[in-house]
């Protein structure tokens, strides 16, 4: 089975058509979106615009090509923005929400979590600690949360936070697969350790408890995103945990024109990341 892997897309419309172009060319089974779908420009309230507009026409093409379309929202995708992009995903057969959910194909099952470790930005929405001894990190501008009526301020981010589940507890929340050697997660959040979270400046800020739970389980791979430039600061966008395959494509900014994703081909256990120009 192939299977093209992207992320961190961020509602590039361009970058979009361009992956249902490679999709239908390549004869791919599924193509996964591993998170953060949605645009920030010029605000994240357009994000909902973009579910009806464009998500929803988007999402017809995979049906009726009867190509596998499973994603999820990520940590800058607003959270009351979930059931509209369900609803949406509920209108085609062929288009799954992973988030906190199984989806088994060929004998493969497919798990999705979208949480983060804490970040030092702003927005809230699907932030946790990492484990209980999780050290925040600096804090930028204010935390908050999204509501239908706008943005909620956090009054005390630290204390909140204490009362939320940890990554930790998320993971070992999830479905379990039947069989583990066959499972596929995918997993926003890049695991600590591995270099496939690695910011511009140097820091490290991937998840242990993510990192623990591959060890222990030892899915055949998981797919991650969240970190844009780490495999091009770190040199690295694969990496192994014992027997697990753990792939981070990365991806370009807004402002940049080109696209990046991973081919996957299960039958051989070849992996290709490929960078793509925008209109070659």
């Amino acid at each position: 089975m192939k299977i093209l892997y992207i992320t961190d897309l961020h509602g590039v419309k361009w970058k979009y058509d361009a992956i249902f172009q490679v999709a239908k060319s390549l004869k791919v089974r599924l193509v996964i979106n591993g998170g953060d779908m949605l645009p920030t420009r010029p605000n994240f309230f357009v994000q909902g615009d973009f579910i009806a507009d464009f998500l929803d026409k988007y999402f017809l093409k995979y049906n009726k090509n009867q190509i596998y379309f499973l994603s999820m929202l990520g940590n800058d995708d607003l959270k009351i923005f979930d059931d509209s992009f369900q609803k949406t995903c509920d209108k085609y057969s062929f288009v799954i929400n992973m988030a906190q959910k199984k989806f088994k194909i060929n004998g493969n099952e497919f798990i999705g979590m979208n949480w983060v470790s804490d970040l030092p930005f702003g927005l809230k929405d699907r932030c946790r600690k990492d484990h209980q001894d999780f050290k925040f990190p600096r804090q930028i501008g204010k935390a908050v949360l999204s509501t239908p009526n706008g943005i909620k301020r956090i009054k005390d981010w630290f204390s909140y936070a204490d009362e939320l589940p940890t990554i930790e507890t998320e993971m070992n929340r999830l479905i379990r697969p039947i069989d583990m050697d066959k499972s596929i997660y995918i997993i926003h959040m890049p695991p600590s350790n591995l270099l496939l979270d690695v910011c511009s400046d140097g820091s490290k800020v991937g998840s242990l408890a993510i990192h623990e739970y591959l060890k222990k389980n030892q899915p055949l791979l998981s797919l991650h995103g969240h970190i844009h430039e780490s495999p091009d600061i770190s040199g690295k966008w694969r990496s192994t945990l014992n027997k697990t395959i753990c792939i981070q494509p990365g991806q370009s900014n807004n402002y940049e024109d080109f696209l990046i994703y991973v081919i996957i081909d299960l039958k051989k256990m070849k992996f290709e990341r490929i960078r793509l120009k925008k209109n070659d």
